[in-house]
């Protein structure tokens, strides 16, 4: 079996930190990691369009932030499929057949809808759409017959939720979609990692992002208003390293050559936080160096995207090669999916002639 990703991102707005440590700089490991056999990257406009049904051009607009995105971060089109979804006809059709495979009530147990139900007061005003979209996820991981989705922690019952559709669609028609397994980051900073107001999740709606696509001036002004310990008024105040929104960055981007080029006064991130824990350490020094950090990380992606900026067609070009190159895999799966559910009428040449001897006996 071929080893196979599919993932991707909601264009709602510019991609931030959050995206990046918990999946796109692994998308990028993966995609030159040389160990699969195609990764398919979406753009998720479909699924954007649940909630923003009213506001078409948010998410129009959004396409090419979140290309450009893509391909600053080292996404590239001659190892990975980068297509819009709303452009694959075939998932929508895919996504319907799957709604008989799931229950009202299957779909509200999950975590994951709960809490987006809630961020968005929907309550009882839930659009049909928005209330269906992990069906709309299975369909879009199976028609490419995904074996690995790379995803955050608050994905996972999504997945979960797809193998379920899977064996039940298996179990039904007697065929053989593929149950995907889920990938989380590999550092537990990057399961889930916080805004630079402390708050638990990193949200353009909560305004508390860092954006790859910030200026140089812009990180550091963030980064130096971010939330640390409330605790710690004083230099010589020990401090805690628990829930402090400085040290989670730290935990998933220093390393410990930073310090010798940054911090030289210390040999790595472990003794960085002692010395702060027993107090002597000022806040303003640790986000100093947390600047210093993340500027290296963010600077090439900075550049990069600069490049890019300069051929905005070149990036739609891109895009609309890897959806034609997307609808073909989709295609394939749905016709697969066809045949097995018996609804593929004019394909099957048997079945009519069948069904002529049948009339004509």
């Amino acid at each position: 079996m071929e080893k196979v990703i599919l993932t991707g991102d909601r264009p709602t707005g510019r991609l931030h930190l959050g995206h990046y440590v918990g999946s796109l700089k692994r998308r990028v490991e993966l995609q030159n990691s040389g160990e699969y056999d195609k990764i398919f990257i979406m753009i998720a406009d479909a699924q954007a369009l649940t909630d923003n049904f009213d506001n078409p051009d948010k998410v129009r607009q959004n396409i090419i932030e979140v290309a450009l995105d893509y391909l600053s971060v080292g996404l590239d089109p001659a190892k990975s499929t980068l297509f819009i979804q709303s452009q694959i006809s075939e998932l929508t059709e895919l996504t319907f057949y799957y709604m008989n495979l799931v229950t009202v009530a299957r779909v509200h147990r999950n975590p994951t809808v709960k809490s987006e139900i809630q961020m968005r007061n929907f309550e009882a005003s839930i659009p049909v759409g928005f209330f269906c979209y992990p069906i709309s996820q299975a369909a879009d991981i199976t028609a490419f017959k995904a074996t690995v989705v790379p995803v955050g922690e608050d994905q996972a019952p999504m997945i979960e939720l797809t193998n379920e559709s899977v064996r039940r669609f298996n179990s039904v028609y007697d065929n053989d979609l593929v149950e995907p397994k889920n990938l989380l980051p590999d550092n537990d900073a990057c399961l889930r990692h916080p805004g630079t107001d402390g708050k638990a999740k990193m949200s353009k709606s909560l305004g508390n992002c860092i954006y790859l696509s910030d200026t140089e001036e812009d990180v550091k002004k963030k980064i130096m208003s971010m939330y640390t310990d409330p605790e710690h008024l004083k230099v010589t105040d020990p401090g805690h390293i628990e829930g402090n929104t400085v040290f989670t960055y730290l935990d998933a981007f220093s390393k410990d050559e930073h310090f010798k080029a940054y911090l030289p006064e210390y040999n790595n991130l472990d003794e960085l936080k002692e010395h702060y824990q027993r107090g002597g350490l000022g806040d303003v020094k640790v986000k100093k160096f947390l600047n210093c950090v993340i500027e290296e990380e963010l600077k090439p992606i900075r550049e990069r995207r600069k490049e890019y900026e300069k051929d905005i067609k070149g990036v739609y070009e891109i895009l609309e090669k890897g959806s034609i190159e997307a609808r073909k895999t989709a295609s394939q799966t749905l016709s697969e999916v066809k045949n097995a559910m018996k609804i593929n009428y004019f394909e099957d040449r048997d079945f009519i002639e069948e069904q002529a001897k049948k009339y004509n006996s």
